[in-house]
């Protein structure tokens, strides 16, 4: 029974050292294999639908200290080195180089994904990725996504960069939302801030303008205004109101349009209440008039 004990252990620390010895010897095959090994071929993968940027680009990245990677050995190749120049291009996200065992040198870059374009009232014009990061346009390609434009004063720099200003955010915070929601994303065709730095929506059907405010309870606003567009725009008709407020919480308040009519009405009373004005004015002036001896 003792002796069990005691072989027991020597044989499971034996396993383990045959094991560890037959890893560094496929380790070291391993190594000297790639040491063989020279690139054969670049394999670049691009997923997605966005083409800021393409293969040929990658390319002149890639080779952009002058130096041929097909041909050259695996080891003397710097995947890390060739990340980071990838990195460096502002329409890329993230990118992977490894190598296998046949000699290709595997490429793999993940674009950033616009979902919003700002013109700034300094006419600067840049996107906003996914993550909320500033990303300037491309000669190559145009992003089909939510514009918005005004008095905004977000700068951009021509670089990767976060939004800093607090109205940035808010129509960062509006548009993200706005595209995540399959019926405000169809409806909404723009995002405006107007001089008193509040945000309006600008809808596809209709000439009424939404006025939000700021990204301040967006799920609450947005369900007000679906109630709204159930309950009253069908009985009044889409051109009924100009501005549809919904910066107050919980409340929806309509202003509507003034038809011709309602015009030509309110002009005839403002004449009239004129002349009575008028009249009465001359009524007064005549009775304090001192009479004539």
């Amino acid at each position: 029974m003792f002796k069990k004990r005691i072989w027991k252990p020597l044989l499971i620390g034996l396993g383990w050292l045959v094991s560890l010895s037959g890893l560094v010897v496929l380790m070291s095959f391993i190594e000297v294999k790639k040491a063989e090994l020279v690139c054969k071929k670049v394999k670049v993968f691009i997923p997605g639908n966005q083409y800021f940027i393409d293969r040929q680009e990658i390319d002149n990245i890639l080779g952009a200290s002058g130096k041929n990677l097909v041909g050259r050995r695996l080891e003397n190749i710097d995947i890390h080195a060739l990340e980071n120049k990838l990195k460096h291009n502002p329409f890329v996200e993230y990118a992977r180089v490894y190598e296998d065992m046949d000699g290709t040198l595997q490429v793999e870059v993940v674009q950033r994904k616009p979902m919003l374009r700002i013109m700034n009232r300094f006419e600067q014009d840049f996107y906003v990725d996914e993550h909320g990061m500033k990303m300037p346009l491309s000669q190559n390609f145009t992003a089909r996504v939510l514009v918005a434009n005004g008095f905004i004063d977000e700068l951009f720099a021509n670089k990767v960069d976060s939004l800093h200003t607090v109205m940035a955010k808010d129509i960062y915070k509006t548009a993200d939302f706005i595209r995540k929601d399959s019926l405000w994303d169809a409806q909404i065709a723009q995002i405006y801030v107007n001089e008193n730095h509040e945000i309006e929506l600008i809808p596809r059907v209709g000439n009424q303008r939404i006025l939000l405010g700021n990204a301040d309870s967006l799920d609450v606003r947005f369900n007000n205004l679906k109630v709204f567009y159930k309950q009253a725009l069908p009985t009044v008709g889409w051109d009924a109101y100009k501005v549809i407020n919904i910066k107050y919480f919980n409340q929806v308040v309509g202003v509507k349009n003034e038809t011709l009519l309602d015009s030509l009405k309110r002009r005839k009373e403002f004449e009239a209440d004129s002349i009575k004005r008028a009249k009465i004015k001359q009524d007064t002036a005549q009775a304090e008039k001192p009479p004539v001896l």
